[in-house]
Formats: C-alpha cells, sequence, structure tokens
C-alpha cells in the first residue's frame, strides 16, 4: 500500500503536463487469473472504479490518448472478460471499460519502466474457476507416481533473457519444459506438472506454491539466461545455497532470476502476508539440499553428452524460486541465449528435445537409486512387482491361475482391453 501511495505522491509533485500515449495494450490468460497490461509514455495518474449491472472496471487516465495502431485484445480464453473498450472524453482523458461476466476481484498496480518495457499499468481479474485439487496419481498396482513439477522460467510481461533474431528466454525454456513434461509422463512410476504450459508471469512464491500443492517429489526450473559478455557459454545445475553462492556467476545468476517479480509484475499490496511470512523463515533444508545436490550432479552428467559445461559442479546460490523447504529442486541453465552459438541450437526443436531428453535421463537415473517411498519404482526397485514373460501356448487365464491373480487384475495391471497376448510380452504380476 505504502509503494502505492508514494507512486501517487511522486506523480503529483511531477509536471504532468505532458500527455500521454498508451501504445500497447496486453493481455495474458493463466488458470486464475487474466491480467491486462497498458503501456503508457510516461508515468501517468490514473482512477478506478467499479460498476455493477452489468459488472465493469472503468480506469480514468488524465490527458491521455490511445494510439490509433493499438489493437485491443481479444478474451475468448477468459472466463470473467467479456470484452475492452475505451473511449476519448472531451476533457482530453482517456476512459478505459472492462466488462465483466462475474462478480470478481480486480486488482490494479503500477509497473515502472525497466530495460524492457515503460510505464505500465496492469490489471489482473480473478477467474471465476474453482480451485482444482490435485489427484494423487495411484498405479494399478496400488503404488503412487514420482511427482515432478517443471517450471518453464519467467513469461508475460518477464521475457526472460534476449538473444539474437528476438530469441526470447521464457519461449525456449517452455518448448523444452514441455519436452521433458510428456518425457516423465510416457513412463510408468511418474506424473509430471508444468508451473505454466502457455505465455503468462507466475510470481516466484507462486511457482513454490504450485510444487507443494501437487506434492512434488522434485522441483525443476528451466532457465536460459545471458551474461554481459556474449562469450559467456555453457550449462549448469544450481541448487539453493544456505549460505552464500559459489561462485561469482551463480550469484550474478541469482541476482538476476530473483529480480523476476519486479519485472513480471508483482502488486507490492499482496507481497506481505502471513504464508509468505512463514516461507521466508530460515528454512532448515540440509537433507533437501543434499537430495538437490545428488540430482543435480545426475544431470550434469548427462548435459555433458550434448553441451559444454560451465561447472562441472552443482553450483550453489539463494535462488527464490528453489526455497521449497521440504521439496528437492534445482534450476537448469541450459545455456547462455546471449551467446550466438547456444541461441543458434536452443531454437532449434531437435536440440531443445535433447536437452529435455538428457535432463530427463539424469533425474530417471537418480529416482531408479533413490526412489521415494510408496512409489512404483520403489516397488520396482525393492522387487514387490514381479514380471512375466509370456511364453508360447500360454493363456491369460492360466498365467492369472498361476500367480494366484484374478484375470481381471491382471488385465488392470497391464492395461489390457482383453485376453489377447503374444510370446515374448511381458506382463507386470499385481499382487495377490
Amino acid at each position: 500500500m505504502m509503494g502505492r501511495i508514494l507512486v501517487v505522491l511522486l506523480l503529483m509533485l511531477s509536471p504532468l503536463a505532458q500527455a500521454s500515449d498508451v501504445s500497447g495494450i496486453r493481455s495474458y490468460r493463466s488458470p486464475d487469473s487474466t491480467r491486462i497490461v497498458f503501456d503508457l509514455s510516461v508515468a501517468t495518474e490514473y482512477s478506478t472504479f467499479e460498476l455493477v449491472n452489468p459488472n465493469r472496471t472503468v480506469i480514468d487516465f488524465p490527458d491521455t490518448r490511445l494510439l490509433s495502431h493499438v489493437a485491443l485484445p481479444q478474451f475468448e480464453e477468459s472466463e470473467s472478460v467479456a470484452g475492452l473498450r475505451y473511449a476519448h472524453q472531451d476533457d482530453g482523458s482517456l476512459r478505459v471499460v472492462i466488462d465483466l461476466n462475474d462478480d470478481v476481484a480486480v486488482r490494479t498496480f503500477e509497473l515502472m519502466a525497466n530495460d524492457e518495457f515503460g510505464f505500465r499499468v496492469v490489471v489482473d481479474i480473478d477467474e471465476a474457476n474453482e480451485a482444482q485439487e490435485p489427484i494423487l496419481q495411484v498405479d494399478n498396482t496400488g503404488m503412487r507416481d514420482v511427482v515432478i513439477v517443471i517450471d518453464p522460467g519467467h513469461g508475460g510481461e518477464d521475457p526472460g533473457a534476449s538473444g539474437p533474431r528476438n530469441l526470447r528466454e521464457k519461449h525456449v525454456v517452455l518448448e523444452i519444459a514441455k519436452s521433458l513434461r510428456d518425457k516423465f509422463n510416457r513412463v510408468a512410476g511418474y506424473s509430471a506438472h508444468l508451473t505454466r504450459d502457455r505465455d503468462y508471469f507466475i510470481p516466484l512464491r507462486g511457482r513454490n506454491a504450485i510444487a507443494r500443492t501437487q506434492q512434488a517429489d522434485l522441483f525443476i526450473s528451466i532457465h536460459a539466461d545471458a551474461f554481459t559478455n556474449p562469450q559467456a557459454n555453457g550449462a549448469s545445475v544450481f541448487a539453493l545455497s544456505e549460505s552464500g553462492a559459489s561462485s561469482e556467476m551463480a550469484r550474478f545468476l541469482a541476482e538476476k532470476e530473483n529480480q523476476s517479480d519486479l519485472v513480471g509484475g508483482v502488486n507490492l499490496a499482496d507481497v506481505e502476508t502471513p504464508e509468505l511470512a512463514s516461507v521466508l523463515l530460515d528454512l532448515s533444508m540440509s537433507s533437501v539440499q543434499s537430495s538437490s545436490i545428488d540430482v543435480g550432479e545426475e544431470v550434469l552428467k548427462e548435459l555433458d553428452s550434448i553441451a559444454r559445461l560451465h561447472n562441472r559442479n552443482v553450483g550453489l546460490a539463494g535462488f527464490v524460486v528453489l526455497k521449497n523447504p521440504d521439496i528437492p529442486s534445482i534450476l537448469v541453465e541450459t545455456g547462455f541465449i546471449s551467446n550466438p552459438g547456444e541461441a543458434s541450437k536452443l531454437a532449434t526443436e531437435s536440440y531443445r528435445n535433447a536437452m529435455a531428453q538428457r535432463i530427463f535421463n539424469g533425474v530417471d537415473r537418480y529416482f531408479r537409486r533413490s526412489p521415494p517411498q510408496g512409489t512404483l519404482l520403489a516397488a520396482n526397485k525393492n522387487g514387490l512387482l514381479r514380471t512375466y514373460t509370456v511364453a508360447s501356448g500360454d493363456s491369460l487365464g492360466a498365467i492369472a491361475t498361476r500367480h494366484r491373480v484374478t484375470v481381471g487384475a491382471l488385465r488392470q495391471a497391464n492395461d489390457l482391453d482383453g485376453d489377447v497376448i503374444y510370446p515374448g510380452q511381458e506382463l507386470t504380476i499385481p499382487r495377490p
């Protein structure tokens, strides 16, 4: 709240004779909100109020005009926003009306200029969706999946690093994350989820919250960063440091990534919450950090086969996005998008898929060696699940009788629609 008052006071004390132009309007749809961003040529006062029957949010910008080339966003995917319209008033002000389908919460705040954008006014509108409870994936054998939450860094107003030919980190890492998710979900015993599956912004703490909601066994944040020297290159893996950074590069990258909320847009009035205060307590994370380093080392071994490693050890630094007190978490820098050579590779689908495969291989090797209790992977490692290779002349009924299980249980454990089997086929034998 103090931040909003300070901005308004500064604006009131500054000369506002200069007219303002709205040079762009963008919208982003996330699972729980729609964000509308207004780009303005100078810092501008504004006022908002709500109307009902029908529900509307009105924003008045004094001495402001909307440039003629600006296209109005469409809201087909939004449940809450029906449309946006505007009018230039006789007094020189610009009135924007956001038509709403529901009586939902609307928050408006300012973002000051940065290297990427000028002054912005941001409107966040809640979506009228019922909260979805996480579904714990349980195998037909009664064992749960290992849950992986994959976080494509940046998104929406926060493009991340930029490379040649307008290559944006937020797009590159989203494609790598989707490929990685699909690789996990094709393997029995894993259930992978993304923090975002489209181009929208999520606060750093919101990414942590998704991992906790999904009851993740591992959190992987994917990035492709930039450095002041375009010759900087190589892939890296980081875990959270309980003290200082392990290198100057680790410190530089952590400080850069931790600024994401300022770039992407977090309403400062929402920051001080009891939930955040509890997360910011001094965390005892030695066990989680040890597991994070272990899985990070396995990923590094795999990345070494496809990319030059910037550091052969897991780096340590205070990445906010990795502050999950009970979830092993790693941040993978897939390369430097500021390096022309690495940028050209990251721009190709084949290299992004290969990068995702190497990350999967490392994580899979770790969990095959150290599976969480109660998971299908743990059952396989401990021999609790049996397999049988179908021989010539076998029938499903005979195999079921031999192993003292029902035909129905055998079908379910192997995802069979009928009783057709063939020699050489490997069947999972469920527990009687």
